[in-house]
């Protein structure tokens, strides 16, 4: 059983993997034996993050570059493979969210969160799946959101695109399981970031409605994702294909009742 987990051999591409969530699951993909690679775009952002990498004894593979563009796309895949060897597993983690009522939202704006949200993801999968085609296997992983299954003031784009994402991930698993490829996406809930740390303290109006709507009573701590991240990226789930697999304490299970 050990064994079905164990990711040894195997080389794992996380993309927006210098802070916050992607690199929470890039550590356990490390930690369970992955070689890893991570993406970024900004210098300085990725220059923390390998120095946080190498605190904890992981050796990350760093690659800057543009997901939304095809051409930096392919060339950075191709080094990667050269440089590192075939990916065998693939992260789309990297997105943005811009909070701004639709009546209001440049179409400009939507259009970027969609690019980096949603044609990103297609356009890794496309460079990375023509290799694991040949290759006769791989693991794609989309990292999806609550907002792929429900709305939300002011995130017309983000919920858009991570609807659209679901789907993408359902079409690829459809196409790609003949050549042994699992596609399949994480929904994470409301997590303890950095990010999140302003508005994380009691008597502030979001902390307590997630505190309240979320049956366990609580955010989620990054590396509660380990789990569902090193499972998808592993031999125990060759047959499970086109899933999004909800990390979010269960508030999706629920009407949103506050707790009593």
């Amino acid at each position: 059983m050990k064994n079905l987990f164990n990711l040894n051999g195997k080389v794992a591409l996380v993309t927006g993997a210098t802070h916050g969530l992607g690199m929470a699951m890039a550590k356990a993909l490390a930690h369970h034996g992955a070689t890893l690679v991570i993406n970024g775009h900004t210098p300085s952002k990725m220059e923390v993050a390998l120095s946080n990498y190498k605190a904890e004894g992981i050796i990350a593979h760093s690659y800057l570059f543009d997901v939304t563009d095809t051409a930096q796309v392919a060339t950075n895949i191709e080094r990667i493979e050269k440089e590192v060897g075939p990916i065998d597993i693939l992260v789309n983690n990297a997105g943005m969210i811009m909070r701004v009522p639709a009546l209001e939202m440049d179409p400009e704006d939507f259009r970027k969160v969609v690019d980096v949200d949603l044609v990103s993801p297609f356009i890794l999968s496309q460079a990375v799946g023509k290799s694991m085609v040949k290759r006769g296997g791989g693991k794609i992983i989309n990292i999806c959101s609550m907002m792929s299954e429900l709305g939300r003031d002011t995130v017309s784009a983000y919920a858009a695109a991570k609807g659209g994402l679901k789907m993408l991930t359902k079409n690829l698993a459809t196409e790609w399981a003949k050549y042994n490829i699992q596609v399949n996406g994480i929904g994470p809930g409301y997590f303890a970031t950095e990010q999140t740390e302003p508005i994380r303290v009691d008597g502030h109006p979001f902390n307590d409605w997630i505190v309240s709507r979320t049956p366990a009573g609580k955010w989620g701590d990054p590396e509660d994702l380990a789990g569902a991240v090193v499972f998808l990226s592993s031999k125990a789930s060759d047959f499970v294909n086109g899933q999004i697999l909800y990390v979010d304490g269960g508030i999706l299970a629920t009407i949103g009742k506050p707790r009593e």
